[in-house]
């Protein structure tokens, strides 16, 4: 495993279910990324495709459990999910920033070895002030 502080390629699938003003959507994708270890923290990073082209995403996965989403693009989002905590962010969009929140109602992670691979599972609610965006679940599986 020395190799994962140069990164190793890593599977990844991801489900996201998402619950806003009564309409449910949901999106799977299956897709070849990087898993990198930097101090002790693991950094799962790959390429989301949609109509506006490919978005980088980082997952960061924290020691203490605690993980950090960042989407780049033209509209970077920065979400931090740590279990129970309502936690503020900001969403950059060509239109100007927007603050957010995230509340963490559910973080569920397993990660194990030989092979190195994992399940990350977050349920949160987005906010902008009190008004409610939408309630999301996330379903993350690695393997390298």
């Amino acid at each position: 495993m020395d190799n994962l502080a140069t990164g190793v390629p890593v599977q990844i699938h991801l489900e996201t279910n998402i619950l806003q003003e009564g309409q449910k959507s949901n999106f799977v994708f299956d897709v070849t990324g990087q898993l990198v270890r930097v101090g002790t923290s693991l950094y799962i990073r790959y390429e989301e495709e949609n109509d506006d082209g490919k978005i980088p995403v980082t997952i960061k996965i924290s020691d203490n459990g605690d993980v950090k989403l960042t989407r780049s693009g033209d509209n970077r989002l920065q979400l931090m999910f740590s279990d129970g905590k309502r936690i503020a962010a900001r969403y950059r969009t060509p239109y100007g920033l927007m603050d957010i929140q995230t509340v963490t109602s559910a973080l569920d992670m397993e990660i194990l070895d030989a092979p190195l691979r994992g399940n990350i599972g977050i349920d949160y609610l987005l906010y902008a002030g009190d008004a409610l965006l939408g309630k999301y679940n996330i379903r993350l599986q690695f393997t390298i």
